[in-house]
C-alpha cells in the first residue's frame, strides 16, 4: 500500500512529538507500505515568523512573506528525516522545489496546479520514507508560494491524488470529527463517518479539523480521508462520498467567531448596484458570506454581509473608496462582536422542520438571530458573539447529538 500521512504543527511541536510521529510512520513502513509524510511547521512557528516580519516591515510584500514562511515547513521535514534516520530507517526530506509542486502565481493564497511525482516515486521505490513540506509550492516565476492557512491538508490530498495513494490520513490533536467542538460542547461525540459535502460545510463554517480546500480536492479526485489523532491510536473519522452511518438529520454543529458584519446603507434600488458592490470586493479578494438585502425604502435599500475578521479592513476601505462614486451609499456600519452558528446534515434535504427546531432551541436559550443563511444541507445564523457557546450547546441538545 501507498499511504500519505499528514501531521499538523502541534504533532511536531517538539523533540518528543517529532519522534512520536517518526515511530508511527516507521510502523507502517516496516509493515511493507510505501509512506509519504506531509508536515506543517512546528507548533506556532508560522506565527513566530509572521511576528518577525511585522517587526521588520509591517508592509512586507506577499512574495517576501512566502519566502520567509516556507522555512517553517523546511525545518520540520529536515528534522523529521533526521529523526527517522536516527531510528535506523532511511528517509529523505523534500521541499516544494524538489518535488516539484507547481501552483498558481498568487503569493499567500496559491492553488496547486500539478505535481511532478517522478522523484517521489523513485525515492519510494528505493524504500525510503519521503517527508514533504506542506503548505507551499512554486509558481511560474520559480518563486515560493504558500497555500494559505491549513494548506498542508491540501498538499496531502493533492499528493494522494497524484500518487494514486491507497490511503490519506490527516493527523491532528483531536480524535476525529465531532458533532461539535468538545471545548464548547463537552458531550459532543466523535463521528465514525461523514460525507465530503457535510465535511466541506463544517470546514467552511469554522470547524478547524480540516481545511475546506482539502475537502474540495478530496471530493473532486475521490480521495478517501481519515482524520485521526497523532497522540493516540483511536480509529478516527472517515470522510468519503457516501456515509453508511444512521441517517441523522444533523451531523454537526459549527461555531465561528472569526466574523464581522458589514452593512452598506442607502444604496440606490436599481439593477446593477449589488453587482458593483460585490465586484469591487472581489477585485480585492474579499470573500463574502451571509448576504442580506433589505426591502426598498424611499428608493433606497441596504445590503449587509459577513466577512472574516482579517478581511474586514480591506472590505471597509474598498467600500469607502467607492462610496460617493459608483456605489452612492449613505453609510457603512460595522458590527464586530458577532459569530456564526450552523447546523450541517445531509438528512436535512428530505426532512421538513429542521430550521424551525434550530430556531426554537435558540429562542428557548434566549438567543436573538441577527441574520440567516441556508443551503440544502446547512442552516447558519448570525448572533451576538457572547451567546456563541450557549447557542451551540442548546442546538446540540435539541438534536440529541451527544454520545
Amino acid at each position: 500500500m501507498l499511504i500519505v500521512k499528514k501531521f499538523g504543527g502541534t504533532s511536531v511541536a517538539n523533540k518528543e512529538r517529532i519522534f512520536n510521529v517518526a515511530k508511527r510512520c516507521i510502523e507502517d513502513y516496516k509493515n511493507g507500505n510505501k509512506v509519504v509524510v506531509v508536515l506543517s511547521a512546528m507548533g506556532k512557528q508560522t506565527d513566530v515568523l509572521l511576528d518577525m516580519a511585522k517587526d521588520i516591515n509591517p508592509k512586507a510584500s506577499r512574495r517576501e512573506l512566502d519566502m520567509l514562511l516556507t522555512t517553517g515547513e523546511q525545518t520540520s521535514v529536515a528534522l523529521m528525516a533526521m529523526a527517522m534516520d536516527s531510528l535506523g530507517v532511511p528517509a529523505v526530506s523534500m521541499n516544494a522545489f524538489q518535488v516539484a509542486m507547481h501552483t498558481t502565481a498568487d503569493y499567500g493564497s496559491a492553488r496547486i496546479k500539478r505535481i511532478d511525482t517522478e522523484r517521489i516515486k523513485n525515492e519510494l521505490d528505493n524504500r525510503r520514507i519521503v517527508v514533504i513540506t506542506g503548505f507551499q509550492g512554486i509558481n511560474k516565476y520559480d518563486d515560493y508560494t504558500t497555500l494559505g492557512r491549513g494548506g498542508s491538508d491540501t498538499t496531502a490530498v493533492a499528493l494522494a491524488a497524484a500518487l494514486h495513494a491507497d490511503a490519506c490520513e490527516i493527523y491532528t490533536d483531536v480524535d476525529g470529527v465531532f458533532t461539535a467542538d468538545p471545548r464548547i460542547v463537552p458531550k459532543a461525540r466523535k463521528l465514525g463517518e461523514i460525507t465530503y459535502d457535510e465535511m466541506l460545510e463544517l470546514a467552511s463554517l469554522g470547524a478547524g479539523v480540516l481545511h475546506n480546500r482539502s475537502v474540495e480536492m478530496a471530493k473532486k479526485y475521490g480521495v478517501q480521508l481519515v482524520v485521526r489523532s497523532s497522540l493516540n491510536t483511536s480509529e478516527g473519522t472517515v470522510v468519503k462520498e457516501e456515509s453508511n452511518m444512521e441517517k441523522m438529520l444533523v451531523s454537526g454543529v459549527a461555531a465561528d467567531k472569526n466574523v464581522v458584519q458589514i452593512a452598506v446603507e442607502g444604496l440606490e434600488n436599481k439593477p446593477g448596484v449589488a453587482f458593483k458592490l460585490f465586484q469591487h470586493l472581489a477585485n480585492h479578494n474579499v470573500n463574502v458570506d451571509m448576504i442580506l438585502q433589505s426591502v426598498e425604502h424611499d428608493g433606497t435599500q441596504d445590503i449587509s454581509f459577513t466577512v472574516t475578521e482579517d478581511m474586514a479592513d480591506t472590505a471597509i476601505e474598498t467600500i469607502e473608496r467607492h462610496a460617493h462614486t459608483s456605489l452612492k451609499c449613505s453609510n457603512t456600519e460595522v458590527v464586530k462582536d458577532v459569530s456564526k452558528v450552523s447546523i450541517v446534515g445531509a438528512g436535512m434535504m428530505t426532512n421538513a422542520g429542521v430550521a424551525a427546531k434550530m430556531f426554537e432551541a435558540l429562542y428557548d436559550a434566549g438567543v436573538n438571530i441577527l441574520q440567516i443563511s441556508t443551503s440544502e444541507i446547512r442552516v447558519t445564523v448570525l448572533i451576538e458573539e457572547k451567546y456563541t457557546d450557549i447557542a451551540a450547546q442548546a442546538i446540540h441538545d435539541a438534536f440529541s447529538l451527544e454520545s
